[in-house]
This record gives C-alpha cells, structure tokens and sequence, in this order.
C-alpha cells in the first residue's frame, strides 16, 4: 500500500499526461478540465476521505464536513474503495451538503435546493462533454489511487464477508458427502 506522499506525488505526475488525452476531442477546455479534474480527485477527493489522510487534511475547516462520511465507512470497504462507486458515492455526498447547505442558507438570501438541481440540470444540458470528462478525471484518479494501493478490488463489508465465508464452508462440506 503506497503512502499519502506517494499518492499526491503520482497524482501530480499524472495529471498533464492524462489531460494531453483530451486534447483531440475537446482542445484547450478539455485538458484544463481534465487536468483539474485529476488533481482534485486525487489531492482532495481522495478514496482515502475514510482515514485522517492529506486529502482530509486540505479541506481545512472544511474537513469536519467527512466526518459522517469516515464515520459510515470503513478505511478500504466497498463504498469508498470501489471503482466507479466510491468517486460516485463521495459526489453524491458532496451533493448532498452542497442541498442542505442551499436549504439551510435559504432565509440569508441562498437558492433554494430547487433552483440548485435546476441549475446543475442546465449546466448538464450545456457542458456535458467537460462534465463526463470531469468525472472520467475524477475516476481516474480514483483507480491510480486503488492501483497504487495494490488491489483495485475493495473489500466487501464484513457481514457480506463472513455470508460468503459460510456459504464457502457449507458447500466444501456438501462437496465432501458427494462422492
């Protein structure tokens, strides 16, 4: 398993390289996207929001706001280490403060969460090639993450473990009386 160091060093190496990829398609725009997109996975959010990690630690203030999030979940469980799941899972988290947040602001003068969600709807409809390439840097971070960690396969929650266990078990046992 590489260290918080090792992951931010690779995550900066990284970065231009995987942007210079979406030159063809989307030009300028596109690297700056996805170049940014890269950095902020891997330096900000990390799969590693579940520990006290770098990527904790640079939210500053801000990083009481993982607190639930390392709470709910294990270091290395299926929803924070897995592909596509845990980057979609920490933006739906971040989502969902960005909501509550709208909500709870409203009397200071904030949109309401409505306004928001029609907001981000129309800025899908404008700009969904940078977004898709926003998320495929955000993802792509997230494996280089998991690779370097050794296995991009996370584990399953205990309880899923120890059902499998059994049912490896029991059927060991019915294979035995078989012959």
């Amino acid at each position: 398993m590489a260290s918080g160091r090792s992951h931010d060093r690779a995550t900066r190496w990284l970065a231009l390289p995987f942007a210079l990829l979406w030159w063809p398609g989307l030009g300028p725009m596109g690297v700056a996207v996805a170049a940014g997109a890269f950095l902020v996975g891997g330096l900000w959010l990390s799969p590693d929001l579940d520990t006290r990690s770098n990527a904790t630690r640079r939210w500053g203030p801000l990083r009481l706001l993982w607190w639930p999030y390392r709470r709910l979940l294990s270091h290395r469980s299926l929803f924070s280490h897995s592909p596509l799941l845990g980057t979609s899972l920490r933006l739906l988290w971040l989502g969902s403060l960005v909501l509550a947040a709208s909500a709870a602001l409203g009397p200071l003068g904030a949109p309401p969460p409505g306004d928001v969600l029609q907001g981000g709807l129309e800025l899908w409809r404008a700009q969904r090639p940078l977004l898709l390439t926003a998320f495929t840097g955000l993802e792509a971070s997230s494996w280089l993450h998991l690779l370097q960690d050794g296995d991009p396969i996370p584990r399953l929650p205990r309880p899923l473990r120890a059902l499998l266990s059994q049912r490896r078990r029991l059927s060991s046992r019915s294979r035995w009386w078989r012959h």
